[in-house]
């Protein structure tokens, strides 16, 4: 083979120019798509941040001086039960029956108290029958006098018939005195005998709802439930219309508290209802086994839903409530806020919403606008935190 064949075969180790340059432009643009790479990864990345919940909350809570628990209770209530023993053959009324002051909500078997009571009626008859002859047989008597007298004046009879026709006068008048009394006594006995009637008649002591019924038609009732198979109340009721509460407050916590201050009463089955009311009064009395005060809360304002024994709260106020603070506020914890901007955490992004801060409630800030309760705040967003980056809760 000639050199010039072998010349043409031989492998060039020289870099054309153009090839050279290429290199460092490849290279650039190989950093910049691991830089850009980085970047996204790193923009990618969740945040790890804390998030807080956006409630609703009562003006009252930052004027509340102290919290207190308790029940509703009746300041009038009674165990309504019979004055005498015997068996329930009537009963009026059922749990919630509403009842008048002296009207009759049950009776007692009381047949032999009636024909006692006949009797005694018959006898009263019977006595004023007697006086009634006794008044006679004593005008007669008087009668009788006058005459003797007017014939001794006339000497036809002697002293004599004149004192016989006296004493006889004096002897009817005192039957009749004897016949009065006799009718008294009768009219007594049938009195008694009303009572003893009456007392088979179980009556409400007071206006209100029956609470309870502790009896029924057949039970035999006694007032000192004596027996084990008797009942000593057959009802319960309360006047409605005196609730209160008995709030019980820690003794080291009397100097928040006095007569006459205004509350909030809430109740844990009407959790939607706020109550305005103000202490009463203070029972004089510490309890020494729970180092408490109890405390007598009137209501202001009344909720037919309100029943007796139900579990309530009451909030101390330092000062009565205004007509615009009956309604609840909207607020989140204050580090949540920045620059009148608050990020919420919703499907794992940071969704930046405007916001204008009201009052501080509390340990909390009253905002309006731009986030709903419920939803979930994120405290002390970072810096570099921007609407819609993915965000994470830090882990406990």
């Amino acid at each position: 083979m000639s050199q010039e064949a072998l010349d043409s075969l031989r492998i060039s180790r020289q870099t054309s120019p153009r090839r050279s340059r290429r290199k460092p432009v490849l290279f650039a643009l190989a950093i910049l798509v691991v830089a850009a790479g980085i970047f996204l990864a790193l923009r990618e990345r969740p945040h790890e941040i804390s998030t807080g919940r956006a409630a609703l909350a009562w003006p009252s809570q930052g004027i509340t001086a102290l919290n207190a628990t308790g029940y509703v209770v009746a300041g009038t209530k009674a165990a309504v039960a019979s004055k005498t023993t015997g068996r329930i053959e009537w009963l009026g009324v059922q749990e919630g029956s509403e009842v008048r002051a002296g009207e009759v909500i049950a009776r007692m078997e009381n047949a032999e108290i009636r024909a006692q009571l006949a009797q005694r009626e018959a006898n009263i008859e019977s006595a004023l029958a007697a006086l009634a002859q006794a008044r006679a047989e004593a005008q007669e008597a008087d009668f009788n006098l006058r005459r003797q007298r007017e014939l001794t004046a006339r000497g036809f009879v002697a002293q004599a018939a004149v004192d016989a026709a006296s004493n006889r006068a004096a002897q009817a008048h005192a039957a009749v005195q004897a016949r009065q009394a006799a009718v008294r006594t009768a009219r007594a006995a049938a009195d008694e005998i009303r009572v003893a009637l009456d007392n088979t008649l179980i009556r409400a002591p007071f206006a209100g709802v029956v609470l309870t019924k502790q009896a029924d038609v057949g039970d035999v009732v006694t007032p000192l439930s004596a027996s084990t198979n008797s009942k000593a109340a057959v009802v319960t009721m309360a006047d409605l219309s005196t609730l209160e509460i008995e709030a019980d407050v820690s003794e080291t916590s009397l100097a928040h508290a006095r007569v006459g201050q205004p509350v909030e009463i809430q109740f844990d089955a009407l959790p939607q209802l706020r109550l305005l009311g103000q202490v009463a009064r203070i029972v004089p009395t510490v309890d020494r086994s729970r180092a408490t005060v109890k405390f007598k809360i009137r209501f202001d304002e009344k909720d037919a839903r309100v029943l007796p024994d139900m579990s309530a709260r009451v909030a101390f106020l330092t000062r009565a409530l205004q007509a615009g603070e009956r309604t609840p506020r909207l607020v989140v914890p204050p580090t949540a806020i920045r620059d009148g901007k608050v990020f919420v955490l919703k499907d794992g992004r940071a969704r930046l919403r405007t916001v204008e801060a009201g009052a501080r409630l509390g340990d909390m800030q009253e905002i309006r606008g731009g986030v709903e309760a419920g939803e979930d705040v994120i405290l002390a967003p970072p810096p570099r935190l921007s609407d819609g980056d993915r965000a994470t809760e830090k882990k406990a």
